[in-house]
């Protein structure tokens, strides 16, 4: 009969309802919240810095050299070379803002890449790319950056490939372990009778299944790219001056940090704010995206 007969659709078709439900529930969860706070709080100063009542992060003020500590002229105190701190932090996070999550997108999608292939075609192709993640895991994750960015230089661009290299692996390993999973479900085996192509597959029936750790797993990768940023610029290896570079501030400080910590204060909250941000989030939504 018509009432017994049993359809298997496929997952894009329950995919609006579903999202709907977790948006919800991420907006529910208290931590997301306090999170996407952090996060905006910086994204916003970020978009208005152009606009905003301070100085150039550049400028120089001569008379502020000899006492860098806060005043009505400078918030946050300025630099050892006079430059205003709060401009510095607020110019500095349009540029952390912009190549981290950057960073991040281009590693997710070659490891996206790289683990759709591995385990949906598995054997030859799933050994070959297991192997390389292996070579490349192996190395210790901050002495790979070091090592990237210290043979290529230091700009924009090299550190996104470096992040691209050091995290595409790690990601390839959770995309091929859930794909593994996947390609055995009943929706796939409809899809393929279907006769679906395998492109198809992946990138409507596989990946939108994918998306709950991966994008909790972006989140995370986000916050220690925007520590591996500071770290490398703390270390000489950030973005070339006269860049503002929230690293490259605490760096500038260590000779004078007992005298006038606010110089290394201020630019070491902010990167706990906006790495605190991130992984809020990301509990968050590991909460709201559960099955």
């Amino acid at each position: 009969m018509a009432s017994d007969r049993i359809e298997i659709l496929p997952s894009a078709t329950l995919a609006p309802a579903r999202k709907k439900r977790d948006w919800l529930r991420l907006l529910r969860s208290h931590t997301a919240v306090i999170g996407l706070f952090l996060i905006l709080f910086w994204v916003v100063l970020a978009a208005l810095a152009p606009v905003l009542p301070i100085q150039s992060p550049t400028d120089q003020d001569v008379m502020a050299m000899t006492d860098p500590n806060p005043s009505a002229a400078h918030w946050l105190g300025t630099d050892i070379l006079g430059r205003d701190t709060l401009s510095r932090l607020i110019f500095g996070a349009r540029t952390v803002l912009v190549v981290a999550p950057l960073s991040v997108a281009v590693a997710m999608l070659a490891g996206i890449t790289l683990g759709m292939l591995a385990g949906y075609f598995g054997g030859v192709v799933d050994t070959l790319v297991s192997r390389l993640s292996d070579v490349i895991l192996a190395f210790p994750v901050l002495v790979l950056y070091v090592i990237l960015i210290a043979n290529i230089g230091p700009s924009v661009l090299n550190i996104i490939i470096a992040t691209t290299i050091a995290s595409a692996p790690g990601i390839g390993r959770i995309v091929r372990g859930l794909v593994l999973d996947l390609k055995e479900r009943e929706y796939i085996a409809a899809a393929r009778l279907r006769a679906e192509s395998t492109l198809y597959i992946m990138i409507v029936e596989l990946l939108p299944n994918c998306r709950g750790p991966l994008i909790v797993d972006a989140c995370l990768r986000i916050g220690y790219t925007i520590i591996t940023i500071g770290i490398l610029g703390f270390l000489g290896l950030g973005l070339p001056p006269p860049n503002p570079d929230w690293g490259g501030m605490v760096r500038e400080t260590t000779t004078v940090i007992n005298v006038w910590p606010m110089m290394s204060i201020a630019p070491s909250v902010a990167i706990v704010s906006l790495v605190l941000g991130f992984n809020l989030l990301a509990d968050g939504m590991r909460e709201a995206f559960k099955p």
